[in-house]
């Protein structure tokens, strides 16, 4: 018998599987979306006819009906970095039991490209927005607020109480670490700020502030580099500074695949680490324990924030107004024995 569904386009339809189990195309629809107050033998046999149809609900149709999705817009800098791996499954850990899906973006830490991203996703009529920081363009702000979308912004505070967001303070962390360099005898701290984001900005930030407290700062000590942070530019900008005649005592890299690096390129330069230089690192990645020697750093808290973030927004999605509108999550200093 030719299938229901081979008409026209081919598509099997709501009225394809309405026909087939005998019932309205309403019922149809209600008994999908698991209304309780449908009969149980005629959801039964909606559910029989829609998997014998192969159907599958439209979502763009279900958008437009209900004014928004099921779909939840994520965007994120890059996936090469484990520390937004560990946000996005927190996130669809979070937003998946109950019953969001995630549409997500990697905007290579271009705002011209996160703007046409979210563009492209507010189209599908998201519930709501889950964005890394706060450097976003004007136009990228614009819009989230003409779309009247619940937004919360991750892995970093803000300044308006209003803005919700859930994230820790990087200026914070990083003058912490600082002040634990400095305590520890190191006075010629240089510290290296890869990809300059706006995160690794206010990292440095975060040691200049202690370094100028301290009366340790100097401008050579600030090394600013626009290449995307990874271990194979940490080894190469080691050898930089070793080699360069300016002596540090202790190098704190912005993230810690650069400081991994380091690592790698001291062993293989006979540099002794710490005695020599001490190196950190910030994120306390994949492996960053294991390294020769294991690398002092910032534990941040990614999984938290990914998951308070998603209930944050699932809270909004739901028309409730969330306790705080900023939750700061905190850090940790793993201090270790490079330093």
């Amino acid at each position: 018998m030719k299938n229901k569904g081979s008409r026209a386009t081919g598509r099997v339809t709501l009225a394809h599987v309405a026909e087939a189990a005998g019932v309205s195309a309403m019922t149809v629809s209600r008994a999908l979306r698991g209304e309780p107050f449908v009969n149980p033998e005629l959801a039964k046999r909606v559910k029989d006819a829609a998997l014998n149809l192969g159907y599958l609900p439209d979502p763009a149709a279900r958008a437009l009906a209900s004014r928004h999705s099921q779909h939840v817009a994520v965007l994120v800098p890059m996936l090469s970095n484990n520390l937004f791996v560990d946000l996005l499954e927190a996130i669809q850990k979070t937003l998946r039991p109950n019953g969001f899906q995630t549409l997500i973006g990697i905007t290579h830490y271009d705002q011209a490209e996160e703007e046409q991203l979210l563009r492209e996703q507010l189209i599908h009529r998201p519930a709501g927005i889950l964005m890394t920081g706060f450097d976003q363009s004007p136009a990228a702000r614009q819009l989230i607020a003409q779309s009247g979308t619940p937004c919360v912004h991750m892995m970093e505070l803000s300044d308006q109480t209003e803005d919700y967001c859930v994230g820790f303070s990087q200026r914070e962390a990083a003058r912490e670490l600082t002040k634990h360099l400095i305590q520890s005898g190191r006075k010629r701290i240089a510290f290296v700020a890869a990809q300059l984001d706006s995160r690794a900005i206010q990292r440095l930030e975060g040691w200049k502030s202690q370094m100028q407290e301290s009366g340790l700062y100097s401008t050579e000590l600030e090394i600013r580099e626009p290449a995307a942070s990874s271990m194979k530019l940490g080894f190469e900008l080691f050898r930089q500074i070793m080699k360069s005649p300016a002596p540090v005592d202790a190098i704190f890299f912005c993230n810690d695949d650069l400081a991994q690096g380091a690592l790698l390129c001291a062993q293989q330069m006979g540099v002794a680490v710490p005695q020599q230089v001490a190196v950190a690192g910030f994120n306390d990645l994949i492996g960053s324990e294991f390294m020769h020697p294991p690398l002092t750093t910032v534990r941040t808290p990614r999984e938290a924030i990914g998951k308070q973030a998603a209930e944050m927004l699932i809270s909004l999605m739901k028309g409730e107004e969330p306790v705080k509108h900023q939750l700061d999550m905190g850090f940790d200093l793993m201090i270790r024995a490079s330093c």
